[in-house]
């Protein structure tokens, strides 16, 4: 398909590094699984873990829809449309397991990185379905500043976990 010509290299950037990362947040969550469970710490895992690797997933799923031979860019924007959907309501699930979890009290930054900005970045997503069926141009960029706010996202969340782990967690246990 013609209009996707050019956002090649793009994907396969994007793509490659939240496949990449997946694979480095599973070899660091191995690592960190060796320090003990506190409390509630599952549903911690489940609201600032698990979040982690479902955006980075769907920035990689974004890549393969965005480099299939399609004919047309209707079934590419009902992708979109679908994902941004369920991404935004996975992120208000999220926001839901945040104030329940009990391990660890969520500040500003953990609401704006782990609710805000996904909600924001799947909101885009799913609009861009809509965008797409008038400004086609436009409905890839948004789609593209999605993926890539979900990778920064991704990038900042596995960050501060490891950060938090390491220089939290195991100033606890000295």
């Amino acid at each position: 398909m013609t209009v996707l010509n050019g956002w090649e290299n793009f994907y396969v950037i994007v793509g490659s590094s939240a496949g990449a990362l997946i694979g480095l947040q599973f070899v660091v969550i191995t690592l960190i699984a060796a320090k003990p469970i506190v409390g509630n710490a599952h549903a911690a895992g489940a609201a600032f873990a698990t979040p982690t690797i479902v955006h980075f997933g769907v920035v990689l799923l974004l890549s393969a829809i965005a480099n299939a031979p399609w004919n047309g860019i209707t079934t590419v924007a009902v992708f979109w449309g679908s994902l941004g959907l369920c991404g935004a309501v996975y992120v208000v699930i999220v926001a839901l397991r945040m104030r329940v979890q009990s391990v660890y009290q969520p500040v500003f930054e953990d609401w704006l990185f782990h609710a805000l900005l996904p909600f924001a970045a799947y909101t885009v997503l799913a609009v861009s379905t809509y965008v797409a069926h008038f400004h086609t141009r436009l409905a890839l960029f948004l789609v593209g500043a999605a993926a890539l706010l979900l990778l920064f996202i991704g990038i900042h969340n596995a960050w501060d976990a490891v950060t938090y782990h390491v220089f939290v967690r195991s100033g606890e246990e000295g």
